[in-house]
């Protein structure tokens, strides 16, 4: 008896596709209300004005702290 080589698929009902590319860290532009969001605060003004003096002080590293 020979067994079935063919892989089956899960039907797990989605119908969504991955991205073809994740991106993780700083290699995009962030936003101040995107980064206060990836610190896990609610966004305010004076945390998005803070927001905007950490990205402008660190830039890119700024995200990295909270994000892979």
């Amino acid at each position: 008896m020979k067994e079935k080589t063919t892989k089956e698929k899960p039907d797990d009902g989605s119908s969504t596709s991955r991205p073809r590319q994740l991106y993780t860290g700083g290699e995009r532009p962030i936003d101040p209300e995107d980064l206060v969001m990836a610190s896990g605060r609610d966004v305010t003004p004076e945390r998005v004005e803070r927001a905007k003096r950490l990205i402008e002080e660190k830039g890119a590293a700024a995200v990295e702290r909270y994000l892979p």
